[in-house]
């Protein structure tokens, strides 16, 4: 392998932040340019959900900087996130925000993006993989088809405690287009309800996607009003992506030549 031809990398300048995403877990789904930013990065502040082979790859004395919200656990505020980016960017440091996924899919990227540009510190965004379409096309669910959909809504199924706005699951439902819930096991039994009382019909086709990229990957095939009980009865928590709507049924078509991806 050569990569002679590719563009080269940017220099990772001290004083500037990079917020990039690590993709939906496994290592090997890290893109070039974030693979370079862990590489280059004097302080890394990252998610609780980063695979720890991702941080191995740092380079020798860059300091790993826990910064994970977990729902019902300690963890920080966005503003003291906030202020140790641009605390440890004043410093002279080369800092990476680390997030899973990508940063402005239900990452708070924009958050920090905002306090970055009202501090006068210079940042580069590195997209990332959202774990959604990941875990989806992983377990062989395409997110559109031509024959099903031509759009689909990504949800937030949770709700942060410092976050008032919750989606209008019944207007949602309405669409008649795939959801894709991110983070919804807190709220499940909520949100299928709301869905049904939009319109959705009770036997829409769903899966549960467990872990998707790990070790502890879990795949279970439902319908909307099975969801919360085929959960409970296969083990399904956090972390965990729920996809309802025609495309989660099409999978069967296909299981017999899905290669496994690790």
């Amino acid at each position: 392998m050569s990569f002679a031809h590719f563009p080269p990398m940017p220099d990772f300048p001290p004083g500037e932040v990079w917020l990039a995403g690590a993709g939906p877990g496994d290592p090997r789904l890290l893109t070039l340019l974030a693979l370079h930013a862990v590489s280059a990065a004097d302080d890394i502040v990252h998610d609780a959900l980063i695979d720890p082979r991702v941080l191995t790859l740092r380079r020798d004395g860059a300091e790993l900087i826990p910064a994970g919200k977990r729902g019902g656990r300690p963890s920080p505020h966005q503003n003291e996130i906030n202020g140790i980016l641009i605390d440890r960017a004043r410093a002279g440091r080369r800092v990476l925000r680390l997030k899973g996924g990508d940063p402005f899919v239900f990452g708070r990227g924009w958050d920090e993006v905002l306090a970055l540009a009202e501090a006068g510190i210079r940042y580069r965004l590195i997209p990332g993989i959202t774990s959604g379409l990941a875990a989806t096309a992983l377990a062989g669910i395409p997110a559109t088809t031509r024959d099903t959909n031509h759009a689909v809504v990504l949800a937030a199924g949770h709700r942060a405690d410092d976050d008032q706005s919750s989606a209008d699951w019944v207007a949602l439902a309405r669409l008649g287009q795939p959801v894709i819930l991110y983070m919804p096991m807190t709220q499940l039994a909520g949100i299928t309800v709301a869905l049904m009382k939009g319109g959705m019909a009770a036997d829409t086709p769903a899966a549960l996607l467990h872990a998707a990229t790990t070790e502890q990957e879990k795949v279970v095939d439902s319908t909307l009003a099975r969801l919360v009980e085929d959960a409970q009865v296969n083990g399904i928590g956090s972390p965990a992506i729920v996809v309802i709507g025609a495309v989660a049924g099409l999978r069967r078509q296909v299981l017999s030549g899905l290669v496994g991806w690790r």
